[in-house]
């Protein structure tokens, strides 16, 4: 069956000291570095053998969302937009692309957003966490969301590094990345999102997260239990955390080819809601392809999330 993956990453030579190592292992990484910087050969082989008809590129974590200077920031992030948009126009039957942002200045994020989307065809955007401590849902990205929903476009949330080190990781260094840090940085994003009144604000924004949805469709019933009893009232159906995360968030399967989990995540969001991906390079992406291909749904829901629910979704 055609696949569609929306999270497979690249760099480019500038952005190669703003790449997260993810790994203790020096011939692990330097595979990881070698594919990243690869868009003919090695991408493309993967691709025919594993039947991924379209892989939508963004630029691996941290990116420009690492970088302090914010006018480097702009001036990093346009150039590796650029360089993707070349990749994209010579195979546009393979490749898409979600631009990269510069989230140190919502003005300049805005800009580039609206360029790269009106002017290089890319597809929505894609943000690797937190930018020097600073949250998506702060009042000086107000302007941002403005430009985002205007456009129609979705936002992919990526995990990026944490803005601090809390206690509960000390000691523990295999905690502090894609096992847990990660996870638990990107899920406290979203959230903030959803509470901070950024999704209600912006109700056609939508929001891609990667990973089965970095845990939150799991948790739906708890959030608004626990919400009302915070609160001490109870909340309309469509105030409800659940409600909003329904209708906001979508997510894909990356990094976990899990048939249970799989499940859960269709039943919770609904089955346009749910995507395939692979996370690429730093998932086995046949593991990822067998993996749908072979989970327990029906074929009319494995079409969607293949490839239809992305279709849609980014217009492609």
């Amino acid at each position: 069956m055609r696949k569609i993956a929306l999270e497979e990453h690249f760099t480019t030579p500038e952005l190669a000291a703003y790449v997260a190592r993810p790994t203790q292992s020096d011939a692990i990484f330097a595979d990881v570095e070698r594919r990243l910087a690869d868009f003919d050969q090695l991408r493309l082989e993967m691709m025919e053998q594993t039947g991924i008809g379209l892989m939508v590129l963004s630029v691996t974590t941290p990116g420009v969302q690492g970088v302090r200077d914010g006018v480097q920031a702009i001036r990093l992030a346009s150039s590796a937009n650029d360089l993707l948009a070349r990749e994209v126009q010579k195979r546009p039957d393979r490749y898409a692309g979600f631009a990269h942002l510069p989230m140190q200045d919502a003005g300049a994020a805005a800009a580039e957003l609206e360029r790269a989307v009106r002017e290089l065809g890319f597809r929505g955007a894609l943000i690797n966490g937190q930018t020097n401590g600073h949250y998506l849902d702060e009042d000086q990205y107000l302007p941002f969301w403005e430009q985002v929903q205007e456009l129609d476009v979705p936002i992919y949330l990526h995990p990026g590094a944490m803005a601090d080190q809390p206690a509960m990781f000390a000691h523990r260094p295999e905690l502090g990345g894609p096992i847990w840090a990660w996870t638990a940085e990107t899920a406290a994003h979203a959230l903030r999102l959803v509470f901070g009144g950024t999704l209600t604000r912006f109700p056609k924004v939508k929001i891609i997260l990667g990973h089965m949805g970095e845990t939150l469709p799991f948790l739906l019933w708890r959030f608004d239990s626990r919400r009302e009893f915070d609160l001490g009232e109870k909340l309309a159906p469509d105030a409800r955390p659940s409600a909003i995360i329904r209708r906001s968030i979508a997510i894909t399967t990356s990094g976990v080819c899990d048939p249970v989990a799989l499940a859960a995540a269709i039943q919770a969001l609904g089955e346009d809601n749910v995507m395939f991906s692979v996370d690429y390079p730093y998932e086995d992406p046949q593991i990822a392809a067998d993996f749908i291909e072979s989970a327990p749904i029906g074929e009319k829901v494995r079409a969607k999330v293949c490839h239809g629910n992305a279709e849609r979704l980014l217009r492609l």
